[in-house]
């Protein structure tokens, strides 16, 4: 399965109504499955969120290089796709920067 921030954050948020819920209940074995859901969580949010950098990161790079090309040999259509894509790589990096 492929990590996603919104279900990470799902199981995160849902590990920690469980683990309360056993801790004011007093059943430990949900406070042990929510806090390890949590943890579960937090997890596939940070690996999906370092997923989403590195791919930023790639078309940054990757747009600048045909933006800079394009300019050089005055292909504008390839120039202007560079540095779109260099755009969309910058504002992946940013939705995806770790706090």
């Amino acid at each position: 399965p492929t990590n996603s921030k919104t279900t990470g954050q799902w199981h995160s948020m849902k590990g920690s109504a469980k683990e309360t819920f056993g801790n004011l209940t007093g059943a430990q074995s949900w406070a042990q499955s929510g806090k390890q859901e949590h943890a579960a969580g937090e997890a596939e949010y940070d690996a999906a969120q370092a997923k989403g950098y590195a791919e930023g990161t790639k078309d940054r790079v990757g747009g600048r290089k045909d933006a800079v090309v394009g300019a050089l040999t005055g292909d504008r259509q390839q120039e202007t796709a560079g540095n779109v894509r260099r755009d969309k790589g910058e504002t992946q990096q940013n939705w995806n920067k770790p706090q």
